[in-house]
């Protein structure tokens, strides 16, 4: 037997999923984007070659990185890291921030640019699991080593978020927390509060007006709007029922080229299922279906705390990222503007789940 000080195999089955699930992604976003890329640049392979310098090769090292380096290590780094993170959803809206879409939500350094919400879904949920497992965090209600500091944390991250606008991003990463936080043994009725605040705060903001009211309305009324609330959500149902049963074919959807807006982020899966249709989108659930299994099962065979809070977070931040997007997407939920992990544009977001992998790798060797 391996001692677990030096653990043992890894997880290949992991693995493997994660390399299936990227290069999927590599394969749809060469299809989505080469007729956006010719038009605005006059590269077909204008956003993938964006992808797999900004995204792919930083997700790789990021993965190695993560592999080799102790997860163990992290309990004691995760309130630097996320303090770090804090400084930089601060410095969107400094002169180095970078605002495109209305949002300000990226920092620009020279030729480098990225978005510091997206590290929060390695960072955040590395602090809650080092909080749950802690010595000091009980099943009681413990104002001062409990409660304080995961609602003082979840408060300023959120806070900090809605006003970039991220407000979609905000919601999966307190429902992902909230998992880890309950699974930690807090009793039931504590999580209900804190969904309960959540969801008012949510209401508060909708009824303000805006960006975010207008999709509720449509979503409320799927009839109305049909050349601007609607717009985008009909054109995503049309590309998703014309794929029928085996899609278009590898290149071939028509939405794509003059139809679909956010063809290259939120909308990937519509074009992903019209060319590949029910069977290739099906694969895709299932896949990641088996991803998030996988990690909980992982989770439960993994002694140390820490590490098995570590994978239940990740498992909740990809399981509820993928369900709003393809749910949205698929008009069962309200547009959202959130990307599809692993497949939609977005170098930052592309790194960080593939190191998101390295970290739940590096569990793995030393689960059981």
């Amino acid at each position: 037997m391996i001692s677990s000080k030096s653990g043992h195999a890894p997880d290949y089955f992991l693995i493997a999923v994660l390399v299936v699930l990227v290069l999927l992604g590599i394969l749809v976003l060469t299809s989505a984007s080469s007729d956006l890329g010719r038009i605005k640049f006059g590269d077909s392979f204008y956003y993938l070659k964006n992808q797999l310098l900004k995204g792919l090769l930083p997700g790789i090292l990021g993965f190695l990185i993560a592999y080799f380096f102790p997860y163990q290590k992290y309990k004691k780094l995760a309130p630097i890291f996320l303090v770090v993170n804090v400084a930089l959803l601060i410095i969107v809206f400094t002169p180095l921030g970078l605002k495109a879409g209305g949002s300000s939500r990226w920092i620009e350094l020279g030729p480098i640019s990225f978005q510091p919400a997206e590290f929060l879904k390695i960072f955040y949920i590395m602090y809650v699991a080092a909080l749950v497992s802690s010595a000091k965090f009980t099943n009681r209600l413990n104002f001062k080593d409990n409660f304080l500091p995961f609602f003082a944390v979840t408060g300023l991250v959120a806070g900090l978020l809605i006003i970039q606008p991220a407000t979609s991003t905000v919601a999966i990463l307190v429902v992902s927390a909230s998992v880890v936080y309950f699974m930690g043994g807090v009793p039931w009725k504590y999580v209900f509060a804190i969904v309960a605040i959540g969801i008012l705060l949510l209401g508060i903001l909708i009824s303000l007006g805006g960006y975010r009211s207008a999709r509720i309305q449509g979503y409320l009324n799927p009839d109305s709007g049909g050349q601007t609330i609607n717009y985008h959500r009909n054109q995503a149902l049309i590309a998703i029922g014309s794929g029928e049963l085996l899609g278009m074919g590898f290149g071939k959807s028509v939405a794509k080229m003059n139809y679909l807006p956010e063809v290259v982020g939120d909308s990937i899966f519509a074009v992903l299922a019209q060319e590949f249709g029910f069977v290739g989108a099906g694969f895709v659930v299932v896949l990641f279906l088996i991803l998030i299994i996988r990690l909980l099962l992982i989770a439960k065979n993994t002694r140390d705390k820490f590490g098995r809070f570590i994978l239940i977070g990740f498992a909740a931040i990809i399981a509820s990222q993928a369900f709003v997007n393809m749910g949205s997407i698929s008009g069962i939920l309200p547009l959202t503007g959130v990307p599809l992990p692993f497949m939609s544009y977005g170098g930052t977001a592309l790194a960080v789940f593939i190191t998101m992998g390295g970290i739940a790798v590096n569990i793995s060797k030393y689960s059981g």
